[in-house]
């Protein structure tokens, strides 16, 4: 059985510090920033950007962007792997230039600061579009890692099952490429 902490002296910590979901110290650091914070969210299913502001009656999101909005440009690999984290970080990066937003700060969240990980995709896509971001170049994935080289190897293990896939793996990077042009392009008209 859990003890109760008593006292006058007791502070009751708040709810999201209880349930592990903010860490406000981090939050803190950020906000002192006064720029805008792009946030990465994974999910099971998606990669989540958005630019958000700090406000007193509550942050406010100026653009949001999931993995989803991939398939409008004909994206047909899955939506959290390390291409499509880098796709929606440049997808987000070009919406946020188109309102005005040039700088920000980059809002991990709880996740593990790990190099190369999807996170780090997600940072070198707001980069490569032209948002300046705090960061250290050797935290990003390799090009061959970004373009997805990496999963289209897997194709000659016959263990693993990549249904979901509308797209032959071998033809990743290539698919890759294509969707990283539409995607400028959209935003150069």
């Amino acid at each position: 059985m859990r003890k109760m902490a008593r006292g006058p002296r007791y502070v009751v910590k708040f709810r999201r510090r209880r349930e592990g979901k903010t860490n406000y110290r981090k939050r803190l650091a950020l906000l002192k920033s006064g720029k805008p914070r792009f946030v990465f969210r994974r999910t099971l299913t998606k990669i989540i950007g958005q630019v958000i502001t700090y406000e007193e009656k509550g942050d406010k999101t100026l653009v949001a962007v999931t993995s989803e909005e991939l398939k409008k440009f004909g994206w047909k690999a899955g939506l959290k792997n390390t291409p499509a984290s880098y796709l929606t970080g440049l997808l987000l990066g070009l919406k946020a230039k188109e309102k005005g937003i040039n700088e920000g700060v980059f809002d991990l969240g709880l996740y593990s600061p790990t190099r190369g990980n999807r996170a780090f995709a997600f940072l070198k896509g707001l980069v490569d579009a032209g948002i300046k971001i705090p960061h250290s170049e050797e935290r990003f994935p390799s090009e061959d890692r970004i373009k997805g080289v990496h999963i289209s190897n897997f194709e000659k293990k016959k263990d693993y099952d990549f249904s979901q896939y509308r797209i032959e793996l071998k033809e990743l990077p290539k698919h890759f490429e294509e969707i990283k042009e539409k995607i400028i392009n959209s935003f150069k008209g």
